[in-house]
């Protein structure tokens, strides 16, 4: 998410100013055993864009174990330990 505020602005129109929300402008794709080489363009952008969702969907998962071990009936129906 930083390095899309980062390159927006130097590759595109930011999404608060028309841009495209959600639009992934970071340049190429990390890949240091080579796993994507022989992939087409349009599977490398699926791959990374779905990268990032499962990424931010990990982030909610963490957040709501966090939850779920400090606040007291976060959790609905969860047993008291």
């Amino acid at each position: 998410e930083f390095h899309d505020e980062i390159f927006f602005s130097k590759r595109g129109t930011h999404y608060m100013k028309g841009g495209i929300p959600g639009k992934n402008m970071v340049p190429g794709l990390y890949d240091p055993l080579g796993f994507s080489k022989g992939r087409s363009e349009e599977a490398k952008a699926r791959g990374r864009a779905s990268e990032i969702k499962n990424g931010r969907l990990a982030m909610i998962g963490v957040a709501g174990m966090y939850a779920a071990a400090t606040i007291d009936g976060s959790v609905p129906l969860q047993p008291p330990c």
